[in-house]
């Protein structure tokens, strides 16, 4: 009898051992609520225009789990924990903010899976192997385009107003880095809180300073509270900034205020106006197309295509990987992250990818172009 049970007890638990999954895993975080979601919400979407761009990778289905982390760092960590220990994904793909992808970021390096962020991380996690990328232009080379833009607008002396949080911290480093190379002199450095209702006493004193022009280091609805305040001081200067201010909440709220603007972004933002051999063209317009499709609406913002860009990597990197091993282990895990991190010239909607070991970027300056806020919306200004 006792060996009868033992024997049940065994086959009970070959039929109870965990097996691997049969579809990949791709956990998403973004922030579709709190004060990030002005972006997090453009990002959500730009994941599910991607998951329907493409659903399946030689064969094997993907499993795509989004979750909000309200824009809070700790969510986001609770999240990404919850996404790997639980749900088992092979994948993290989020933020939508600098604090939060940060912190995910942490987690992935910590539980080995590897994360491709959808926001500048900056650096990369201070752990012995490697495992997250970051798609976004870093805020050094898209502060190095502006910077060029106002060296041949003539604008030397710059007064700088940005976000008291990591993305105020890169866009600023970026300044100060062109300012080294003698392109332009920083003058100010104020800054605010995403949550702030008023910049007064941060514009008077880049004001004060008697700038030439205004770099911007907000992002989305917030980074128009900058230029609705030099207007009502009744500053006439020029005014500049970064991809993180492509949104339309930002022009809605931004107004005549925002008007004339000039910012670095990825070319998918006038992909219709870019010339027919750039590597961007027919991708962003797949982009448009497809993001048409599945929220019955345009997209008018270059978030939603970060997620897009993060599929294509995933995507890439995924179909290599599936040669040496299955979704859902250990070693296919380490496959996926091997295979990104060896990403060679994958055209994207934003850039041209190329990873490598011990670099969190993989773009150059071909991932950028000049864009310039007219009658309310961005037009090329080659």
């Amino acid at each position: 009898m006792r060996k009868t049970l033992s024997l049940l007890a065994l086959v009970a638990g070959l039929f109870a051992a965990p097996t691997a999954q049969a579809d990949i895993t791709i956990g998403f975080v973004t922030s579709l609520s709190g004060n990030g979601s002005s972006i997090g919400i453009p990002y959500g979407r730009g994941i599910n225009a991607a998951y329907e761009y493409k659903k399946t990778i030689n064969g094997e289905t993907i499993r795509l789990i989004q979750l909000d982390d309200g824009s809070d760092p700790s969510a986001a960590t609770r999240n990404a924990r919850k996404l790997v220990e639980e749900e088992k994904v092979d994948l993290l793909i989020g933020t939508a903010t600098a604090p939060s992808t940060i912190a995910m970021a942490a987690v992935a390096s910590e539980l080995k899976v590897p994360m491709i962020a959808v926001s500048p991380i900056g650096k990369l996690p201070d752990t012995p192997e490697q495992w997250v990328v970051s798609v976004p232009q870093p805020a050094s080379l898209l502060v190095k385009i502006v910077a060029d833009r106002m060296k041949r607008d003539g604008m030397k002396n710059i007064g700088y107003v940005g976000f008291s949080d990591a993305w105020g911290d890169l866009v600023y480093n970026g300044a100060k880095a062109a300012e080294a190379a003698g392109d332009i002199r920083i003058q100010t450095n104020e800054r605010y809180a995403r949550t702030d209702t008023s910049v007064t006493a941060q514009i008077l004193k880049v004001m004060a300073a008697r700038p030439d022009a205004v770099l911007d280091g907000g992002s989305g609805t917030q980074g128009a509270l900058p230029l609705l305040t030099l207007a009502e001081r009744g500053f006439k200067g020029n005014t500049y900034g970064t991809v993180a201010l492509v949104n339309p909440d930002f022009v809605n709220v931004g107004g005549k205020a925002a008007e004339g603007i000039q910012v670095s972004a990825g070319p998918v933002i006038v992909a219709e106006q870019l010339p027919d051999e750039h590597f961007a063209k027919k991708i962003a317009l797949d982009f448009r197309s497809v993001y048409q499709k599945t929220h019955n609406i345009p997209t008018t913002d270059g978030f939603s295509a970060y997620s897009f860009d993060a599929w294509l990597i995933f995507a890439n990197a995924a179909e290599r990987a599936l040669k040496t091993a299955k979704p859902g282990t250990a070693e296919f895990r380490t496959a996926l992250r091997d295979a990104i991190l060896s990403t060679k010239e994958l055209p994207g909607v934003h850039a041209v990818y190329n990873f490598k070991p011990g670099a969190v970027t993989g773009v150059d300056e071909r991932s950028l172009v000049v864009v310039r806020l007219t009658g309310g919306a961005w037009k090329y200004a080659p």
